[in-house]
C-alpha cells in the first residue's frame, strides 16, 4: 500500500508539472515568436510559424533606429518615457506610503468616510476623468509641456487608490508594538514612517513601483492626450507610428521596437521579482 501511494503520489506530481510546463509554453511562446520574428524578413515572417529564422537578418533593428519626420528615433523616444515614468514611481511609492500610513495608523475626525471615498474611486474608469481632467490641464496651460506635467502631478496625490489600498493592508500585518517603541525611543510620526514602518513596507513598496513603472511604460492614452510634439513622444506613442499605413507596414521594424520597449519593463522586474512576489502575497493576506 505504501509503494501505491508513492507511485500515486509520482504520478500526480507529474502530471500537475506537466500541465504547468505546457501551459507556461502556451504563453511565452508568442513572446518567444516575437524575439525570433524580429529577426526574419517580411515575407518569411507570414511564411513560417516557427521562431527560429532561417535566414537571420538585422533589417527590423536596423530599420528601428530609423528617425521618425527627422525629429525623433527610438532612443530619444526611451529617453523621454523614462524622463515621466522614474519621477512617476517616485511620488507613487511616496504619496501612497504616506497615505497608507495616515488611513492605517492614526484617527482622525472624517476618516472613515474619507476612506470610503478613496476606495469608491477604485470603481471609477479612467475614461470618465479623461475628459475633465483634460479640460482642466488645458487650462493651466500645462498640455505639451515638456516636464509632462499632466502626467507626473496628479501622482503626488496618491491617485492610485490600489496602490494606496495594497499599502494599508500589508500595514495592517505590521505590529503597532513597533510604532510604540520608536515613540519611546524618542521618534516622532514622521521619524517612526522613515526608520520603521517603511523598512517594513520595502517588499509592498516595491511591487507598486514596479506595477507604476510596467503600467507607466506601457500607457498609450495619457501621452496621447497631452503631449502633441513628435520630439517629446514616448516609445509607446513611437511604436504606434511605425505603423504608418502611408510609408507601409515593416512588420520586423514594429516587432523590433515592441521587443525594445518591453525589455526595460522584463529586466526591472526579474531583478526585483523576490520582493515584488513578497509584497503581492502579504499584501492580500488581511491583518
Amino acid at each position: 500500500m505504501a509503494a501505491e501511494s508513492k507511485t500515486k503520489h509520482y504520478v500526480n506530481l507529474f502530471i500537475r508539472y506537466f500541465v504547468l510546463i505546457l501551459v507556461g509554453l502556451i504563453m511565452v511562446y508568442p513572446l518567444i515568436w516575437m524575439v525570433g520574428a524580429t529577426f526574419k524578413s517580411n515575407s518569411e515572417i507570414f511564411s513560417s510559424i516557427g521562431f527560429i529564422p532561417k535566414n537571420p537578418t538585422l533589417e527590423g533593428y536596423q530599420k528601428a533606429m530609423e528617425n521618425y519626420g527627422g525629429t525623433i528615433n527610438v532612443w530619444k523616444a526611451m529617453l523621454n518615457t523614462f524622463s515621466y515614468v522614474i519621477p512617476k514611481v517616485i511620488f507613487t511609492m511616496i504619496s501612497a506610503t504616506v497615505t497608507a500610513y495616515g488611513f492605517g495608523r492614526f484617527q482622525f475626525k472624517g476618516r472613515g468616510i474619507l476612506f470610503s471615498i478613496l476606495m469608491a474611486t477604485l470603481f471609477l474608469p479612467q475614461v470618465v476623468l479623461n475628459v475633465p481632467q483634460f479640460i482642466l490641464f488645458t487650462k493651466l496651460g500645462w498640455v505639451d509641456s515638456p516636464l509632462y506635467l499632466p502626467i507626473i502631478v496628479p501622482t503626488l496625490f496618491a491617485t492610485d487608490t490600489l496602490f494606496v489600498f495594497q499599502l494599508i493592508q500589508f500595514l495592517r500585518n505590521v505590529p503597532k508594538e513597533l510604532d510604540e517603541a520608536a515613540k519611546i525611543d524618542g521618534c516622532n510620526s514622521v521619524q517612526t514612517l522613515v526608520k520603521v514602518i517603511v523598512p517594513m513596507l520595502s517588499p509592498a513598496i516595491t511591487s507598486i513601483a514596479l506595477f507604476q513603472f510596467m503600467w507607466s511604460s506601457n500607457d498609450f492614452m495619457g501621452p496621447l492626450l497631452y503631449v502633441n510634439t513628435p520630439a517629446k513622444y514616448p516609445l509607446a506613442i513611437f511604436v504606434k507610428l511605425s505603423m504608418d499605413a502611408d510609408a507601409g507596414f515593416s512588420w520586423n521594424r514594429i516587432l523590433a521596437l515592441s521587443l525594445i520597449s518591453i525589455l526595460p519593463s522584463l529586466i526591472i522586474f526579474f531583478l526585483a521579482q523576490d520582493k515584488f512576489v513578497d509584497g503581492i502575497s502579504a499584501g492580500g493576506v488581511k491583518g
